[in-house]
């Protein structure tokens, strides 16, 4: 019997396997429930913006909304439901927002799936448990075959160290996300500051509006501004009047990390290696000028070693694909 959890990692797999069908960029990366419900806030904000002239949601609205977005997308009843306000507008904001980070959310990867009919029937995912597990209703992880629908209890210390937890895997990952997809700017929301680099909600608001001036990711227009500075370009003395000027250290420190990832990745052939070398040079600046014993330290030496094995999972996987001739797409791209 085929188990949710391995139905979830099969829609995600046939995704990777023929993504040309689902996007026209490689570069497009999986938006999981959490970056659907942030980018579904920010578009929400976004059009509050346009109708009010503030940028602020409050997180009940954003709830109802993203209960009758659920049940939009998946095509279940939702007559009893009040339309949200603008809901055609933030439906669209959604939509663009998604498809200017090169991102697809689970709903738009499992409808297209089913479709193309490139999943086995007894792999297929009803609309129905598709709401409940991105609704957090249903656990992807099962016991002895049985969906956990309520968490067990948990004390405070217990609280904590999860806290850590998630905070270092969503670090890790969005360093690794960033790096596959310049334009996740979820992603780039999630580590800009992180570690500490003095770059605040105003760095990042600075950096979002001269992005939607400049039409470009919020990536390109932090490496765009920081090699303007660093060439002193003809550009260069207008930068003297630009708001970003006042984060030129804390981006200069982002933009460069991030250019030390970027040449591993183009100088270390053997992917092993690299993805290795990759977590290990993640591991060490999230973890500099931090003791032994913190417990954010702890995790993120759980998290590398974790995400390592996975990383290989995945070498392995896609070279048995590519060796059964079904792509032509190489396992280190």
């Amino acid at each position: 019997m085929v188990t949710f959890q391995q139905k979830i990692l099969q829609l995600v797999k046939c995704f990777r396997r023929q993504w040309p069908l689902f996007s026209n960029s490689e570069r497009t990366t999986v938006c999981g429930a959490d970056c659907m419900l942030m980018a579904l806030q920010l578009s929400m904000a976004e059009v509050n913006k346009q109708h009010h002239g503030d940028f602020t949601v409050s997180l009940s609205d954003v709830l109802e909304t993203w209960n009758y977005l659920l049940h939009d997308k998946l095509g279940l009843s939702y007559e009893n439901m009040k339309e949200p306000e603008n809901y055609t507008d933030v439906k669209k904001a959604y939509h663009a927002f998604l498809a200017r980070s090169n991102m697809l959310d689970l709903i738009d990867i499992c409808q297209k799936c089913c479709s193309l009919g490139v999943l086995p029937e007894n792999e297929s995912i009803s609309p129905v448990q598709l709401l409940e597990f991105i609704s957090g209703v249903i656990d992807a992880q099962e016991n002895n075959g049985s969906v956990l629908s309520a968490p067990a209890q948990i004390n405070r210390q217990d609280q904590e160290h999860m806290k850590v937890a998630i905070l270092a895997k969503k670090s890790i990952c969005s360093y690794l996300s960033l790096l596959v997809n310049s334009k996740d700017d979820l992603a780039l929301a999630h580590i800009l500051n992180v570690p500490d680099r003095g770059l605040g909600r105003e760095a990042f608001t600075n950096l979002k509006h001269s992005s939607q001036e400049r039409k470009m990711s919020i990536f390109l227009m932090a490496t765009s501004f920081i090699r303007t500075v660093e060439l002193g370009g003809r550009d260069c003395a207008s930068s003297l009047y630009d708001p970003l000027r006042a984060h030129v250290k804390g981006l200069s420190n982002f933009v460069n990390f991030i250019d030390k990832l970027q040449e591993i990745v183009g100088e270390v052939l053997n992917t092993r290696i690299a993805g290795g070398r990759i977590l290990s040079t993640v591991k060490m600046h999230l973890i500099k000028g931090r003791s032994n014993g913190d417990p954010f330290c702890q995790a993120v030496e759980e998290v590398v070693q974790d995400l390592d094995l996975k990383i290989k999972n995945i070498i392995d996987s896609q070279q048995e694909t590519l060796t059964a001739g079904t792509t032509g797409v190489s396992p280190a791209r």
